[in-house]
């Protein structure tokens, strides 16, 4: 089974809307349609979303119209202690998130948590068998490439801007890391 992570690409930065309900910015949503229109990633995938609109927007538009599933548990970091922080803040809390997982940086959900979270949802979808594309958050996807791959949770892992893509398989009963963080515009015609 083989399991690819998409982090949704730019997004609408509003202060006044609630971070969950971000969408896509017209240069995010380029940028997957011009890798949907290379024909990524191909026949035969499951498409399973992030409950947040920036999240549902890639996966739909990666899925041409095809059926997207939700799965609740696979949002992004719970900041709701905090809510919206402007630009050197966040990444000043994300910078802690990472570099002590095991505490909450200001109120936001520990990384170890999340961690968690996206780790089981990773395997049941692996019990079901089926190849799937999960798309969500640059966040949980760096904590769950670091699960996958058996490295310590560190924001070196981390992706370098939003819309990219890591890919892992379920072979013989254990995870394999395929490859990390790569952006949309460096990937092939099928995945």
């Amino acid at each position: 089974m083989r399991l690819i992570y998409v982090s949704h690409p730019e997004v609408v930065i509003d202060p006044g809307v609630p971070v969950p309900d971000w969408q896509l910015s017209e240069v995010g949503r380029a940028r997957t349609q011009a890798l949907a229109a290379r024909g990524w990633p191909g026949d035969g995938w499951r498409f399973v979303s992030s409950p947040e609109r920036k999240a549902r927007e890639t996966a739909g538009l990666l899925a041409a119209g095809g059926p997207v599933e939700v799965a609740e548990t696979s949002g992004e970091i719970d900041r709701s202690a905090t809510g919206y922080l402007p630009h050197a803040e966040h990444e000043a809390h994300a910078d802690a998130l990472f570099g002590e997982p095991e505490r909450s940086a200001g109120g936001w959900e520990r990384a170890v948590d999340a961690q968690g979270r996206m780790l089981a949802l990773a395997e049941r979808l692996a019990g079901e068998g089926r190849d799937t594309l999960l798309v969500g958050h640059g966040g949980v996807g760096t904590l769950l490439w670091c699960a996958l791959a058996g490295r310590p949770i560190a924001r070196a892992e981390d992706q370098r801007g939003g819309g990219h893509v890591w890919e892992a398989a379920w072979e013989g009963g254990a995870w394999a890391a395929r490859h990390p963080w790569r952006p949309f515009e460096a990937l092939g015609e099928h995945a």
